[in-house]
């Protein structure tokens, strides 16, 4: 009798566990606008079920697993109701972490039309002053929105001190960060200048000890340590097509 009894036991826990209830997945916001944007500040988490009033004039924007999405009221939403084909591939490629060979250049050749965005989260935009979230200090890249020409750009830290010169060859979007001439630790900032006055910038790093593997725990990382551009450009590329 004992035997039967255990398996009694062990199929009403697999019962149980069946009937438990499943945590609901959140989204968070990542902007908000119009007569409720005080409702929703970023950052704000919002769970799958439930139900979002919005007023005329009202945009909010929402990142959950599946991407982005933005609704516009007047209207009743719930995010688990929202369709539109899923992001997660566009994440994950967003978000890799390449090698060194990967991103050794980043060359576009044959190409008369650069790109406008990183095509990866962990470039740092040179054109981009604030504060820029980076996983780990072996493999920063610097990225600019064009491939024509050479261009050569100073780096320095904010405090001053020596210099060190950057450069990006013709046809490349990317360069190499020197972090023997310039260790980089949350809260370093650099000043980079390079031809003309638009082109100066002043950037502050956050590095992540750990990067979330889902899209709304990530964009809640970047929220807290106030990488905004980063914040864009993540919502901007998993944006979910409207039907």
């Amino acid at each position: 009798m004992l035997p039967q009894r255990k398996r009694l036991a062990a199929a009403l826990a697999v019962a149980a566990c069946a009937l438990a209830p499943v945590a609901a997945s959140a989204g968070v916001v990542v902007a908000a606008s119009g007569p409720s944007a005080t409702s929703f500040p970023v950052g704000k988490k919002i769970g799958d079920s439930e139900r979002i009033v919005l007023r005329a004039g009202d945009t909010l924007t929402v990142l959950d697993g599946n991407g982005t999405r933005v609704l516009r009221g007047a209207g009743t939403y719930t995010l688990g109701q929202q369709a539109g084909q899923s992001q997660r591939g566009t994440f994950a490629a967003l978000t890799q972490r390449r090698t060194a060979s990967q991103v050794r250049t980043g060359a576009i050749r044959g190409d008369d039309t650069a790109p406008r965005h990183p095509t990866n989260l962990w470039y740092v935009d040179i054109a981009q002053a604030g504060t820029v979230c980076i996983v780990g200090t072996d493999r920063v890249r610097l990225w600019r929105a064009t491939t024509e020409g050479d261009a050569t750009y100073s780096l320095r830290a904010a405090g001053g001190g020596a210099s060190h010169s950057i450069t990006f060859a013709d046809g490349d979007t990317l360069a190499p960060w020197d972090i023997t001439a310039f260790p980089i630790s949350s809260g370093s900032s650099f000043a980079i200048s390079g031809p003309g006055s638009a082109n100066n910038a002043t950037l502050t790093f956050e590095v992540l000890d750990t990067v979330a593997e889902d899209p709304e725990a990530l964009a809640q990382q970047l929220i807290d340590k106030g990488c905004t551009q980063q914040l864009e450009l993540l919502s901007t590329a998993t944006m979910v097509a409207e039907g």
